[in-house]
């Protein structure tokens, strides 16, 4: 199979840091592989352990433009399980898995919170914020580094928009709903056209031109005069002799 390609990420995408993190054990696999990730062009998006099949450790990553194919997963798995067995930061037996974010994915980066404006997110803070710390809504902007939240759970005499500091968020996730699910369509859709473009491009490349084996050409030595010339010479080989 061959390695998954993936145009040059720009650096300061993939260098994002995430501001909503996990903490205890999932932090340290984090240490440990997310600078595997960043070498292979990948971001860590979350980190997160269960007793699923024993233990599961699942490392949910993806390229900064928010893509992972099966292909990406496998490199990933490959790249990573030599390196867990060496910094060996769970002391029992895990299964490990890799896998995208998905539509309704989290939102751990400032840039995660823009893409995801217009669109319905459940967040739970790490920090109580005005005295709450569930909120769920649709997101409407960033603003420095806080989220802009249109709250659709508010009670009589709330106010609806409230400004939320991602790094004092504990988690966040966008609702599945049909707009999310319309526009993860649309992506995927103008990712499979640009897919055929560029092969197509690849494909009107005209071919390098063949090289030219240049031979010599030797004169051939069957012909009348050679034969001419080699009776000659053995005429002249046999009066030498007499």
């Amino acid at each position: 199979m061959s390695e998954p390609t993936a145009p040059t990420p720009d650096a300061s995408e993939l260098q994002e840091p995430r501001l909503i993190a996990e903490p205890g054990l999932a932090a340290r696999v984090a240490t440990v592989t997310e600078p595997v990730l960043l070498g292979m062009g990948f971001r860590l998006v979350r980190i997160k352990i269960s007793g699923e099949a024993g233990c599961t450790v699942q490392i949910m990553a993806e390229r900064p433009d928010g893509s992972l194919t099966i292909d990406d997963c496998e490199a990933i798995s490959k790249a990573l399980s030599p390196v867990m067995d060496i910094a060996d930061p769970i002391d029992r037996a895990y299964r490990l898995e890799i896998s995208s974010p998905g539509i309704d994915r989290p939102l751990v980066r400032r840039s995660d919170f823009v893409r995801a404006t217009g669109h319905l997110a459940k967040i739970e803070m790490r920090i109580a914020h005005l005295g709450r710390k569930r909120f769920r809504g649709t997101i409407r902007g960033v603003e420095g580094q806080a989220a802009r939240l249109h709250r659709d759970d508010t009670a009589a005499g709330e106010d609806a928009e409230v400004l939320l500091a991602i790094e004092d968020i504990g988690e966040a996730r966008l609702v599945l709903t049909d707009a999310l699910i319309e526009e993860a369509l649309r992506k995927g859709k103008a990712a499979e056209r640009a897919a055929r473009q560029l092969a197509d491009a690849d494909a009107d490349e005209p071919a390098p031109p063949a090289k030219t084996l240049r031979r010599s050409r030797v004169a051939p030595r069957n012909t009348k005069q050679h034969r001419l010339a080699a009776a000659a010479r053995a005429a002249g080989d046999d009066q030498e002799g007499d």
